[in-house]
């Protein structure tokens, strides 16, 4: 099969490479559509020691199974492989699996590929009617999606008067935007610093789209990070009200940026989120089906062969749109 292999630190290749085999309990899907998230760049750059070159990344796919007991179905793919045993499983939080793998990350092969190996249970089914294309970004629009509950949750308010606030017009953000207004929440504000991107999204009838530098102080109930650098950690203590949360995603940068003494003297909740459970997954899957979060005409799609120009795009700042999908 062809497929995208990242080859070290700021190289990708379009490359022949051996087919995937399905193992026990695995499906064999073709692969449709396949998004580049940010931990895909994270990789490019030689930022992610959890994902060593050469590797197949991607993980954010659909396609049709070609090879399994499902074969011939449109699916989804979740690519987060948990245990399903340990008490983390067990609790309905598999997120938290001690020993969960992702497609993209060793062992797994990603979905930046014609071909890729999926266990049975990750599988969602795609009704007909339903873009494949649309159908791929359940898994990063699960992120957000899991994010608003566990805020939503912690704030105990009726979300309809909430004020909102997300950091960072990538698909992570917009994402949580799009589940905060499925959600009933009337007034939601997304600040991207890039103007190309901003201009795009301000036609989003869901959320306000503005600058970095024009979120108000301490006005809003919850902040969403969706990109997680010290700048925004910062941005998201300035702007969160006191007894408000601050919903941390993103994983640009390990340290730094909280005012801990803000969120002490002002009893302001953190919490950190990773990914989504099954449930979350499907959930959201389910609010794509049902067009719950909006037409999703944002993406851009390109031929996965042109996934090099496409990683030294989002690169340089000259991508307007939020996801680039890749299509085999």
């Amino acid at each position: 099969m062809k497929a995208l292999i990242y080859q070290g630190a700021g190289r990708m290749g379009w490359c022949d490479s051996p087919d995937p085999v399905a193992g026990d309990g695995e499906s064999l899907v073709r692969v449709h559509h396949s998004g580049i998230c940010g931990s895909d760049m994270h990789a490019f750059l030689g930022h992610d020691e959890r994902r060593p070159a050469p590797l197949i990344l991607g993980h954010e796919a659909s396609g049709i199974v070609i090879d399994g007991p499902a074969q011939g179905q449109r699916v989804t793919i979740n690519p987060l492989v948990t245990c399903g045993t340990c008490p983390a499983c067990r609790s309905g939080r598999g997120n938290l699996c001690a020993n969960r793998q992702i497609l993209s990350m060793p062992p797994r092969q990603g979905a930046f590929a014609e071909l890729v190996a999926v266990p049975h249970r990750n599988l969602v089914a795609v009704p007909d009617g339903v873009d494949l294309a649309n159908a791929a970004l359940c898994e990063p629009l699960a992120c957000g999606w899991h994010a608003v509950r566990l805020g939503l949750n912690a704030l105990g308010q009726i979300p309809d008067t909430l004020r909102c606030a997300v950091l960072g017009g990538g698909t992570i953000g917009v994402g949580a935007a799009l589940a905060l207004h499925a959600a009933g929440v009337a007034e939601i504000t997304l600040v991207e610093p890039n103007p190309i991107r901003r201009h795009r999204l301000a036609a989003m009838p869901e959320f306000t789209t503005m600058g970095s530098d024009q979120l108000p102080d301490s006005s809003s109930d919850m902040v969403i990070d969706g990109v997680g650098h010290v700048a925004t950690r910062a941005a998201a203590c300035a702007a969160v009200r006191p007894g408000g949360a601050i919903l941390h995603i993103g994983l640009g940068e390990a340290t730094g940026g909280l005012d801990v003494r803000r969120m002490t003297l002002q009893e302001i909740t953190f919490i950190g989120t990773y990914t989504y459970t099954d449930r979350d997954f499907r959930d959201t899957a389910q609010a794509i089906f049902d067009g719950r979060l909006g037409t999703l005409g944002w993406v851009d799609h390109r031929p996965l062969s042109d996934g090099p120009a496409a990683f030294d795009d989002i690169r340089a700042g000259r991508c307007a749109a939020p996801k680039i999908m890749l299509t085999p």
